[in-house]
C-alpha cells in the first residue's frame, strides 16, 4: 500500500506549494476576506477603488444591481468601515453617495495580494 501511494506521488510531477505555505500563511484560500468576497460587494469595492464616489444609481446601473440587493450588500460593507455613506438631498430628491474608506483600500489591497497569491501557488510558481 504505501509502495502504491509513493508511485502516485511520483506520477504526480514535483509537489506543489500548500496554499497556506504561500505569503506567510495569508494564502490559505479559506482565509479570504469574507465581507469582500461576496461577488456584489466586490464589484462595488472595484467599482469605488477607480472612483473617488459613485452614488446609489450609479453603482445600480454599473453593477446591474437591484435596489435592494444592492442596498444590503452597501450596508454590509459600511458596517464593516469599508464604505462612507453620505445622503443629501438635490431640491427635493434623495441622493446617497458611496467611498471606500482607507479601510476599504486596504482590505481590498489586502484581498487581490492574497488572490494573487493563491493563484501563484495554484499555478506552481512559488511565493
Amino acid at each position: 500500500m504505501a509502495e502504491r501511494s509513493a508511485a502516485k506521488r511520483r506520477a504526480a510531477g514535483p509537489p506543489r506549494p500548500r496554499l497556506d505555505a504561500v505569503a506567510g500563511g495569508a494564502a490559505a484560500p479559506l482565509d479570504l476576506d469574507r465581507i469582500i468576497h461576496e461577488r456584489v460587494r466586490l464589484a462595488i469595492v472595484s467599482a469605488l477603488a477607480v472612483a473617488p464616489s459613485m452614488s446609489f444609481n450609479e453603482l445600480k446601473q454599473v453593477l446591474g444591481a437591484t435596489d435592494g440587493n444592492l442596498s444590503v450588500h452597501a450596508r454590509k460593507l459600511e458596517e464593516a468601515g469599508y464604505l462612507e455613506c453620505r445622503k443629501s438631498f438635490a431640491g427635493r430628491t434623495p441622493r446617497t453617495e458611496y467611498a471606500l474608506t482607507g479601510a476599504g483600500r486596504a482590505a481590498l489591497d489586502r484581498y487581490l495580494a492574497h488572490m494573487e497569491a493563491v493563484i501563484r501557488a495554484a499555478r506552481g510558481e512559488g511565493a
